[in-house]
């Protein structure tokens, strides 16, 4: 799991902490509603939905908020329709990004993220050119000084978790994608809080960049992140270890 431990790590160089709170629960608002939307407002019988509310809990969001979600997505706010879309293509370095959107201006969307590419040295690609390089998995991060890792393990692995990682302060399991719910429900009702969840796209290999690079890399893929109509922002860039984002 060496590529999942830099998946990790690349991840939480930037940290989830500088994350824009209202930014993240703004995310999660179109993702509960678009799943509601399409298989119904019970959690108990919508997976899609489930999962969604599950990431939205483990990110601390108030269930107020969640169940305005919900009723947005099942007509009971007058939701907006929205549609799924990925883009796909290259960053500075020959790096591959991946871009999941969900939008109620197919058009805006696609301007949007071709404008960002191209401003910040990248190049999108024909639906196609990069996803192969890259595998969906589960992933849960727990901070490892707040938790106990053994009994972690222990519930995480009996839950159906695939692989636990501790690396840099951060345990990680990793989930095929069918199981990420269960093993997220099991890990909350045990009263463990985590730091992120999520279903993501893990890169089958890395690209490694210089520290220029690198800088080059995290700018676009900041300024995707910003766009309020991206939801998910994946790359094969791995950074140098001394390399610092916010520098």
């Amino acid at each position: 799991m060496s590529g999942h431990s830099k998946w990790a790590t690349i991840k939480h160089a930037k940290g989830i902490a500088d994350a824009k709170r209202g930014q993240m629960f703004t995310k999660f608002i179109k993702e509960i509603s678009i799943a509601a939307r399409m298989g119904g407002g019970d959690p108990a019988a919508n997976p899609r939905l489930r999962t969604a509310i599950l990431k939205a809990r483990a990110a601390s969001m108030p269930k107020d908020n969640i169940e305005r979600a919900i009723k947005k997505g099942t007509g009971e706010g007058g939701a907006a329709s929205y549609e799924e879309l990925v883009y796909e293509g290259y960053a500075p370095g020959g790096v591959a990004i991946m871009v999941e959107v969900l939008t109620d201006n197919k058009n805006r969307a696609a301007a949007d993220v071709r404008n960002i590419f191209s401003k910040f040295g990248g190049n999108m690609g024909v639906s196609g050119s990069v996803s192969r390089m890259f595998k969906r998995c589960g992933n849960i991060e727990y901070d490892a000084e707040k938790v106990n890792e053994d009994e972690l393990m222990e519930v995480a692995l009996e839950a159906g978790a695939e692989d636990i990682v501790n690396e840099d302060g951060i345990i990680t399991v990793t989930t095929d994608p069918t199981n990420f719910a269960t093993v997220l429900e099991a890990l909350q009702e045990k009263g463990y809080e985590s730091m992120s969840a999520e279903v993501a796209m893990i890169p089958e290999a890395y690209t490694s960049v210089n520290a220029e690079t690198a800088g080059k890399v995290q700018k676009l893929v900041d300024r995707l992140e910003e766009n309020d109509d991206v939801q998910n922002v994946y790359t094969t860039a791995e950074y140098p270890d001394d390399f610092n984002p916010e520098e």
